[in-house]
């Protein structure tokens, strides 16, 4: 009776890790289509527009998108930290504690790309990108006092 519990055991084991799979050390590569040209996506990461959105005229771009697949997260922030200086982004500093912020800038955006562990299993990766206008000099004065 022993045996035959042991034997189910194994057999059930060997049959869940089966279906796993192992993430490798590869580099994670840049989707070929994308909401802006200049905001890479590794691949793997599926666009979630049902909590995303983005507006974009001749003078600013607004966006807050969302990806979620299956990566690891390592590789995710060394995708992004090896991707967006290709595209004229200047890293500013990586916050790491739970979730991990990345904050690019340039000219006269900011981009704010947050990574985070999701998936049932902790398996996958939810990457929030915040894209907006750089905030201007505060320091300036004011013509007329704020009433």
């Amino acid at each position: 009776m022993k045996f035959v519990f042991l034997f189910s055991i194994c057999c059930l084991l060997t049959t869940a890790l089966t279906g796993c799979k192992t993430i490798s050390d590869s580099r994670l590569e840049p989707q070929s289509i994308l909401k802006f040209s200049d905001i890479p996506i590794p691949v793997g990461l599926k666009p979630l527009p049902q909590i995303s959105y983005s507006f974009e005229n001749t003078g600013a771009r607004v966006a807050v998108l969302k990806y979620q697949g299956r990566a690891n997260i390592d590789q995710v922030i060394n995708f992004y930290k090896e991707q967006m200086p290709i595209h004229n982004w200047n890293l500013i500093n990586i916050i790491e504690y739970g979730q991990r912020l990345l904050n690019f800038e340039r000219e006269d955006e900011t981009c704010i790309i947050t990574i985070q562990v999701a998936g049932f299993w902790n398996e996958e990766a939810l990457v929030t990108i915040s894209l907006g206008l750089k905030s201007q000099n505060s320091t300036r004065k004011a013509k007329e006092p704020i009433k």
